[in-house]
């Protein structure tokens, strides 16, 4: 996690009912590439750590014999409950409220943990050797994210873009200058660096795959003002007796950009590295 800042359970506080709807899908060719690189037999078992509203988790679950979601967040299980009973496969799912730092939880052993745009909220090197330590000889650690270097425009397209940049201008004028991450701020942003930690834990690899969004997206100003209440940086709670201030100028905003209420966007590229965990099982 970043140096200077510190954890709290406010981080996505209120988040969780805003995630769904509001956060752009990862690639729909995510899980046919993990099942060709990963090759599960059905009968494994797959971690999810930071598992938020159960996103992917639940998109893999058909290639497990069970998936385990660990989240800190209540509203998250909760929602990851929910989906999982609409997705029809609670009786394969479980969830479970618990810090990454918590683990191993008696939850057993795994072949897969899966992190998905989490890991940088974790103690990192404590997490890694823990989940290492969690998984089958042979198993694989997956950490998935959008692909960042890609540039996603909308021309020709039928809505305007998202106007994200006089967006982020609104949250400012709110919140302040400085990235807002619970009680406390991130004035450097959240930590990179992945493939150190992993290696300094003894992983190998990785093999990195990508796989291609691209399609084509409608949004509604609804989806939009979801997607800013699911980040951390402007989580509902952030904003106090002025969120719903905030949130009138945030449409007005919105209004102005597409008087019709209708963006157009684009699903990110998602990029996965797999790691794997070589040697015998650990103690």
């Amino acid at each position: 996690m970043a140096s200077g800042w510190e954890w709290d359970d406010t981080l996505f506080s209120g988040a969780a009912a805003h995630y769904r709807r509001g956060r752009l899908p990862y690639a729909p060719g995510l899980a046919d590439v993990l099942d060709r690189a990963l090759r599960p037999d059905g009968q494994g078992r797959l971690i999810d750590v930071g598992c938020g509203p159960g996103t992917v988790a639940l998109r893999l679950a058909h290639l497990f014999r069970e998936v385990v979601g660990v989240d800190p967040d209540g509203g998250m299980i909760t929602e990851a409950e929910r989906a999982a009973d609409l997705a029809g496969v609670a009786g394969k799912a479980r969830w479970v409220r618990a810090r990454a730092e918590e683990l191993p939880a008696d939850l057993g052993k795994f072949a897969v943990a899966v992190f998905a745009q989490s890991f940088h909220w974790m103690d990192r090197d404590l997490v890694a050797a823990t989940v290492r330590g969690m998984l089958l000889p042979g198993g694989s650690l997956v950490h998935i994210s959008d692909l960042k270097t890609e540039t996603r425009s909308v021309d020709g397209l039928p809505h305007p873009a998202v106007p994200h940049a006089a967006m982020g201008d609104v949250v400012r004028r709110y919140l302040g200058p400085v990235r807002r991450a619970g009680r406390g701020v991130l004035p450097q942003g959240t930590p990179g660096g992945e493939a150190v930690v992993l290696s300094r834990a003894g992983f190998s690899g990785p093999r990195r795959h990508v796989v291609p969004g691209g399609q084509a997206l409608e949004r509604t100003c609804d989806d939009v003002v979801a997607g800013v209440f699911s980040l951390s940086s402007s989580a509902p709670h952030l904003f106090g007796s002025r969120r719903e201030d905030f949130e009138a100028d945030l449409r007005a905003l919105l209004r102005a950009a597409s008087p019709l209420g209708r963006f157009s966007e684009r699903v990110p590229s998602t990029e996965v590295f797999i790691w794997g965990k070589d040697g015998p099982t650990d103690p």
